[in-house]
């Protein structure tokens, strides 16, 4: 911030109802705190196209008792010969929270537009701004617009019904590895390869395996469609797995005709316990007490719904 204070950023936040328990797993582990309302304040900085739920991301310019002190901090903004205009941010926390109707909205976005030197834009302006009331106090700042990369996903040459959503996918991606850098991902029953494309698209190092050879074709199909064709898919068993990762994500493999037994569930627990230090599970069924057998610890935890359909994510260490 201007005073030399720590970075600050305001994340605009949204979700449905069924997702709202993965969208808070999410935030806890991209922001460290998944907060009580749709905005998130975070010294955490990452692009808001990650996450399949942030919609903006503020970055705190100043900060106020109250709209006349920011409209003075505004006026001091060197444009540079930029367009830009001005958007009025709802808070809608429960508690002292703060959402204006249209009419207030513009009134209050042309009171501090008016303050700031340079050509307002609407339509396509250079720089975007934003405000905020968060807690008593007021923030101003830069506002960035996510883009909804994984809708692109959709539209993938394999699909399988069972597969998660593309949107379900890139959130368990961001549990899994919060920080891209330096951290290596495997996902040993990568099916189609859902949760690879979303992690190629974050630039994460990620490797996946499937026991199932036309599901391991339909992967490779997938990867390469979206441009990602140099991404490793080995066929085999993922206890075959002799290479040490960072973290595993595994969606238990299932369908509604069969379920896998108790000894052979624990087998591939236990062989994901030996080469992943970390592991997020995607799971139809309960498996607490199988995964404190295979030696892992429970240290968060989600359920995603899907109408009557219930999946339960678990972040294990």
């Amino acid at each position: 911030m201007k005073d030399g204070r720590e970075r600050l950023y305001l994340y605009v936040i949204a979700s449905n109802e069924e997702e709202k328990s993965l969208r808070m797993l999410e935030m806890r582990s991209l922001l460290g705190q998944a907060g009580n309302s749709n905005l998130v304040q975070s010294a955490v900085r990452i692009d808001p196209s990650r996450s399949p739920f942030i919609k903006q991301r503020l970055e705190i310019l100043f900060e106020g008792g109250g709209l006349d002190e920011l409209a003075e901090h505004a006026a001091s903004i060197e444009l540079e010969g930029a367009t830009f205009k001005v958007l009025a941010i709802d808070n809608d926390n429960p508690v002292g929270g703060l959402k204006l109707d249209y009419d207030r909205k513009r009134e209050l976005e042309r009171a501090i537009g008016l303050r700031i030197r340079g050509k307002a834009e609407m339509r396509a302006p250079d720089r975007v701004f934003g405000f905020a009331r968060v807690g008593g106090t007021w923030k101003f700042g830069e506002l960035v617009a996510g883009e909804a990369l994984w809708l692109k996903h959709n539209e993938k040459p394999r699909k399988y019904s069972t597969a998660l959503s593309t949107r379900v996918a890139r959130a368990i991606v961001n549990v899994a590895a919060p920080r891209t850098e330096d951290t290596r991902v495997i996902d040993p029953c990568c099916g189609i390869g859902t949760v690879l494309v979303e992690a190629m698209s974050m630039g994460i190092d990620i490797e996946g395996r499937e026991i199932n050879p036309l599901a391991a074709v339909g992967a490779r199909e997938n990867l390469a469609y979206f441009g990602y064709g140099s991404a490793k898919v080995a066929l085999g068993d993922m206890r075959e797995i002799s290479e040490k990762y960072d973290v595993a994500i595994i969606d238990m493999p299932y369908n509604l005709c069969s379920v896998l037994p108790y000894e052979e569930k624990l087998h591939m627990l236990r062989s994901a316990r030996g080469f992943a230090d970390r592991m997020v599970l995607v799971t139809i069924e309960s498996l607490d007490s199988l995964l404190e057998e295979a030696g892992f610890t429970i240290v968060d935890r989600c359920t995603v719904n899907k109408g009557k359909f219930s999946r339960q994510v678990l972040v294990c260490e």
